[in-house]
């Protein structure tokens, strides 16, 4: 686990070393990438090579892991296509998005630009824009990282009408200092068991995950009708009750709130990365002060 989280960061760690490399100078900088793409190159021949030497199936238990899958994309030797790659991703946020009560369709994939169309609820989810950033961006973009942009359309509207950029319908999210999130492996999420409610401290925020049926949700610790810790909490079904204020709120359906207040719990995406449950912070909303 420790290691796919560090593999993942590879990319930032190695542009950081280029960019450190530019202080000595043009001619220091033009090394430090010459090397960098000697390096690659060399390491790009003897997978291109190891690759050929297998099968189609072998082939494709390779793209099974994250971290191989992402190297056969750097030299182009993934064995699927890019409307594979993204539909496959779709599916692994499908579970996310029907949290929010909604669902999310390949519409197409024209000029490496893919075009998406939400349907649902989850469009006028309160954490809809959360959803689309975290979750959906989040899977695309490591399935298919050549894509320039990712585009909605309205869920009736056909393929070659006019889009609304995706950068549009988040500008809230993306104006916002907080809107790169942290990915945190938290493997203990696979062992909760039906109706089991637990709390979590990851990176100093306390988050309150359940499972409800086979799907895990997490939640920021915090009752909004009372402002106070859902510490001891209890599930029945999808129904959460607070067990200070008796406040009951939909897990299933984006933390909304039963009593139709209105008031709802603040949703932390749980996604699998690297075949590991994980929960998605941002340190200047999760986590502040109640």
């Amino acid at each position: 686990m420790d290691a796919d989280s560090h593999w993942r960061s590879a990319g930032e760690r190695i542009q950081s070393l280029l960019d450190a490399s530019a202080v000595g100078g043009p001619v220091a900088a033009a090394r430090a990438e010459q090397l960098v793409r000697e390096v690659v190159d060399l390491y790009g021949a003897a997978l291109t090579r190891a690759v050929d030497l297998l099968d189609d199936a072998a082939r494709n238990r390779l793209v099974t892991d994250d971290l191989v899958a992402s190297l056969l994309l750097v030299h182009g030797l993934h064995p699927h296509d890019v409307t594979r790659r993204v539909s496959h991703a779709l599916e692994t946020v499908r579970p996310y998005l029907g949290s929010h009560g909604g669902d999310v369709r390949l519409v197409e994939i024209r000029n490496r630009v893919v075009r998406l169309a939400f349907s649902g609820s989850c469009k006028s989810c309160p954490s809809s824009a959360v959803t689309l950033e975290l979750a959906v961006q989040d899977a695309v973009r490591a399935a298919a990282p050549e894509i320039t942009a990712i585009e909605i359309v309205p869920a009736d509207q056909p393929a070659d009408a006019t889009v609304i950029p995706a950068e549009s319908l988040m500008s809230r999210v993306q104006d916002a200092p907080h809107h790169r999130p942290t990915w945190h492996p938290v493997p203990e999420l696979a062992e909760l068991v039906p109706g089991e409610v637990a709390g979590f401290t990851i990176d100093g925020t306390t988050i309150l995950a359940c499972r409800s049926g086979e799907e895990i949700f997490a939640y920021r610790d915090h009752c909004p009708s009372c402002a106070e810790s859902l510490s001891g909490a209890t599930l029945s079904g999808s129904t959460l009750r607070c067990q200070r204020c008796h406040a009951r709120y939909d897990v299933v359906h984006a933390g909304t709130g039963i009593a139709g207040t209105g008031e709802h719990l603040e949703p932390v995406p749980v996604l699998t990365r690297d075949g590991v449950l994980s929960l998605a912070l941002a340190d200047e909303t999760i986590g502040a002060p109640a």
